[in-house]
């Protein structure tokens, strides 16, 4: 029940969630994709606000998001244009048999009833097809940055992903996994702003909340790699398991 409250909190901050939250590299997108084509059919499975779905338009692929929450809709239709997100969860996706080249997920997967969601991307599927769930992480070697996730509570790490990510069941092939680094250069307003679109900060208390803003705020007023800056560079981790459908 904690869990489907966390995977549902986060319409309340949908305009926040798209304005915060970073974007994918593109060579991590296309190394999901390849083999795919140049014009890949993806269905951009839980796709919240549209982050991954402006990747993937941007390379020129045709993109139809999938979002069961009717606010991140709304901000995804707002912020990209000619495109319609369907309502839909990864356990019940609207869309025919062998309809897709590939299904992608951006910070989604560790929330799916993964049982009932391989068989639905399974079928959804066209045979080859690839299905490839993307994080990006925080870079926790960096010290104040493992410090804010310690602060914040800001989500898994990369060695939880590699653990807990092994297997997409008996319709699929082996899971491949990419490691992409990128950067976004952000003030510490910016980085409140990111906390507060994290599930542990939207389910927390009032008072747990105010622990963890001024936690952060003396974070980058006292830390030697950030006190004085007006900004920084988050350094981040993409990776991105891909598996093809046999």
């Amino acid at each position: 029940m904690v869990e489907h409250t966390r995977a549902r909190s986060f319409g309340a901050v949908a305009a926040d969630y798209d304005r915060f939250r970073p974007g994918y590299p593109a060579e991590a997108l296309r190394w999901a994709l390849a083999g795919a084509g140049a014009v890949a059919g993806v269905v951009d499975l839980a796709a919240g606000t549209g982050l991954l779905t402006r990747g993937l338009r941007a390379l020129g692929h045709q993109v139809t998001p999938v979002e069961p929450d009717p606010a991140m809709r709304a901000r995804l239709d707002a912020a990209v244009p000619g495109t319609t997100a369907l309502a839909g969860s990864a356990e019940a996706v609207p869309l025919p048999d062998a309809s897709a080249d590939a299904v992608l997920v951006g910070q989604a997967y560790h929330w799916f009833d993964r049982e009932r969601a391989h068989v639905e991307i399974a079928r959804v599927l066209r045979p080859d097809g690839i299905f490839a769930p993307i994080w990006n992480i925080r870079d926790e070697t960096v010290d104040w940055v493992a410090e804010l996730g310690r602060i914040a509570q800001m989500g898994e790490s990369s060695s939880d992903l590699t653990v807990k990510v092994t297997t997409f069941g008996a319709a699929f092939g082996p899971v491949e996994l990419g490691r992409f680094t990128h950067r976004t250069t952000v003030t510490a307003d910016e980085v409140v702003g990111l906390m507060r679109t994290r599930s542990h900060w939207l389910v927390a208390t009032p008072q747990q909340r105010q622990r963890m803003e001024r936690d952060l705020r003396e974070l980058f007023a006292t830390h030697p790699d950030l006190a004085g800056r007006a900004t920084v560079e988050l350094p981040y981790q993409t990776l991105v398991f891909r598996a093809r459908r046999r």
